[in-house]
């Protein structure tokens, strides 16, 4: 029986010209070849199957052979060579009529000794070197042991590493020096999937190729050439699969070339491949596309289903569909379509299907999938998160459709579901309108052609009309005025908490707030409210101004947030405003005559009584200390004055912060306006025994209680 041999050893490339889709390498090489400007050492890198052992392999076998040698080197026209040495000459200058003219590309000859040498794995000019099993100071000390003798036959001595950046820093460092300063017919190939991990100096040594990822139609060619050799007929869906699936590399396409073909023998079918290699068919992503596009959420979640019973990873479902939206999305403009990596059949269905799905429903729908994608590995229920995304993107189309009605004004769902149509009433007042805050001078409306901003959309707050309206519907149904009206920022519900300085001077504009305190308990006389510090049965006047608020006590808005921010130049005005205030309340008590009035009425005790106590509760949510200060007994004379006996200095001076303020309220409350407090400090003077030790609280407790004596001696017992 004979031995079967894999595709990717089968067909490995022998030339330049047959290496697959990494042409700017190949030709580089070629000409470094052809004007003999060969570095001393090379780095290749790239992914898994891109061809970089395989073009080394090329360059070792080119520059050994013996027609590069006489036609490059020693400059021998190829007409000579004809006559002279016919076997070194290529097949394709042999059949050209005039060799010495014709452009060609420079090759090995694939005759000679050397070439037959390098084919049969004979060559001792070439050398491998596996450097994920060689990784060892030793094993590269043995290279440079190699390095020193010349090649028997021919010119170069090729050392060819895989995987190179498996040496170890110290292979690395021991293998510098020689890398560096090399033999003249010495010539270091190096190949690795890892570029960063090779130590700088290495790097600073070669020249450097940079491998691409192989082209899905690059493989499917290289796929069809194999398959045409091995008389195997094929779809071509089914090898663009089979080259999509290799992810840019050429030696796994070959590879899943091989098992499909034995799966199913020498009719290669697109069905075949996808349910060997266990791929999500393009098949369930347009049907679920079609599925949402109708709102048939029952289809969607039965389609979900059917993935899951076949066995496919969700996540792997999620990642499909984001990628079948975005094809979707490049299939909108035919310009984009190149760059869609399909076969023309399955291209033809995306445009297809893209002809139907609403722009804005493709980027709402990779929007929600990109969203589920990220959130897939934290959920805890994965395929509930999944079908959640179903089913917001099967109403996708009814939201937008929607929110186009909300933003165009179209028609708005009514309490009883019903269409209600804009029919603005220009007779009626007109409702308080606020524009979004902008970002930029255009932020807030669209360019029109003549390069101007158009309006932004308002939002309407009149009671009839609650719902937005664009400056355009406005303008047709109502006159407008020559100038744009001025933009009124809405107000955010933030409060300063400091001044804001100004450059306008705008005390001159400003009016002075003035307060009035109505009384809302009823008096205790005639049961009716009144004006503050005035009798009933008096007339009305305006009421004095307010004493200035104690520190510590909120009693509203913090000065300066009003509707309009004070200027620079007010600043002084308003100072000199807070202490007149302040001037005029401490006049209102202190104006009052200090010495003895007559004809006063009686004052009534219970009703002093209660406003008393009413205070002092109403002090005690705002500070126990004052409470303590106001819970005493207290008592007015005839001169209307109260005597209030505080214990201390320091609670005197508590009462003076708070005087003026409990005197206007005590005064209003009882509706005695000539009602004063008199302080005195009386200090408490202690008679009583201080019991600091044990020893004088058993005494204290024997002389209460002579009982515990006649069992202190009964017992013998000791203070402690």
């Amino acid at each position: 029986m004979e031995n079967f041999v894999v595709s990717a050893r089968k067909y490995r490339p022998a030339t330049f010209r047959s290496v697959v889709g990494q042409q700017h390498v190949t030709t580089t090489l070629q000409n470094a070849i052809a004007s003999q400007h060969l570095a001393q050492a090379f780095l290749f890198c790239g992914p898994r199957g891109v061809g970089k052992t395989t073009c080394a392999r090329i360059l070792a076998k080119t520059i050994n052979c013996e027609f590069v040698e006489e036609h490059v080197r020693k400059g021998r026209p190829v007409s000579e060579l004809l006559k002279t040495q016919p076997d070194l000459v290529p097949d394709a200058l042999q059949k050209s009529p005039a060799p010495d003219n014709t452009p060609f590309e420079l090759e090995a000859c694939g005759k000679c000794s050397s070439c037959r040498a390098f084919q049969e794995n004979a060559s001792f000019n070439v050398h491998e070197l596996d450097a994920a099993s060689n990784n060892s100071v030793e094993d590269i000390r043995s290279l440079v042991e190699q390095v020193r003798y010349a090649p028997q036959q021919g010119r170069f001595k090729v050392y060819i590493i895989d995987e190179v950046h498996m040496l170890s820093n110290a292979a690395f460092n021991a293998f510098l020096k020689t890398l560096e300063e090399p033999p003249s017919y010495a010539i270091f190939i190096l190949a690795t999937t890892e570029r960063h991990k090779i130590i700088p100096t290495i790097l600073s040594r070669c020249q450097i190729f940079d491998f691409n990822r192989i082209k899905v139609d690059d493989m499917r060619n290289h796929l069809r050439y194999v398959a045409t050799q091995e008389h195997i007929q094929a779809e071509d869906d089914a090898l663009h699969l089979l080259a999509q699936k290799a992810d840019g590399g050429l030696r796994d396409a070959l590879s899943m070339f091989d098992q499909m073909v034995t799966f199913s023998g020498n009719h290669l079918r697109y069905q075949d491949v996808v349910q060997n290699l266990h791929i999500l068919d393009y098949e369930y992503y347009f049907r679920l596309i079609d599925a949402l596009l109708t709102e048939n959420l029952s289809g969607t979640l039965l389609l979900l289903d059917e993935v899951m019973q076949q066995g496919f990873d969700l996540h792997n479902f999620v990642v499909g569909a984001a990628e079948h939206l975005r094809g979707l999305l490049v299939c909108k403009d035919p310009v984009t379509v190149q760059l869609l990596e399909v076969s023309d059949n399955i291209r033809s269905r995306y445009v297809q299907q893209a002809q139907a799905a609403p722009l804005p429903f493709l980027l709402s729908a990779l929007n929600l999938v990109s969203l589920c994608d990220r959130e897939f590995k934290q959920a805890k229920n994965q395929r509930l998160h999944v079908e959640l995304t179903l089913m917001k993107l099967a109403y996708l189309n009814s939201a937008v459709q929607f929110a186009r009605d909300l933003q165009g004004g179209v028609a708005l769902p009514t309490a009883n579901n019903e269409a209600k149509k804009k029919s603005p009433d220009v007779t009626a007042p007109p409702a308080p309108t606020a524009v979004l805050p902008s970002a930029g001078p255009a932020a807030n409306g669209r360019l029109v052609a003549d390069g101007t901003a158009e309006a932004p959309a308002v939002y309407s707050a009149g009671p009839a009309n609650e719902q937005r309206t664009t400056n355009n519907e406005q303008l047709a149904h109502a006159h407008a005025p020559a100038d744009p009206e001025p933009i009124v920022p809405v107000d955010s519900g933030v409060e300063e908490m400091h001044d804001t300085p100004s450059i306008e001077d705008e005390a001159a504009t400003e009016v002075p707030a003035t307060s009035r305190l109505r009384d809302t308990v009823p008096h205790v006389e005639i049961g009716k409210p009144s004006i503050a510090g005035h009798e009933p049965g008096q007339v009305a006047v305006t009421a004095a101004p307010l004493p200035p608020p104690r520190p510590g006590i909120s009693t509203g808005k913090p000065l300066g947030l009003g509707s309009k921010l004070p200027g620079l130049g007010s600043l002084s005005a308003m100072k000199a405003q807070l202490e007149q205030k302040a001037a005029a309340g401490k006049a209102a008590v202190d104006a009052e005559p200090s010495g003895p009035a007559t004809g006063l009425p009686a004052i009534n005790d219970d009703v002093l009584q209660r406003v008393w106590a009413e205070l002092k509760e109403e002090r005690k949510a705002i500070s126990p200390s004052q409470y303590s200060l106001l819970n005493r007994p207290v008592q007015a004379n005839e001169q209307h004055v109260i005597l209030l006996r505080v214990d201390n200095p320091v609670q005197e001076d508590q009462f003076n912060e708070l005087r003026a303020e409990l005197l206007g309220e005590l005064r209003r409350r009882t509706g005695y306006p000539r009602l004063n407090v008199q302080v005195e400090v009386v200090e408490r003077v202690d008679t009583g025994r201080k019991l600091y030790t044990s020893t004088d609280r058993m005494e204290y407790l024997m002389e209460k209680y002579p009982v515990l004596v006649e069992m202190k001696q009964r017992l013998g017992l000791d203070v402690d």
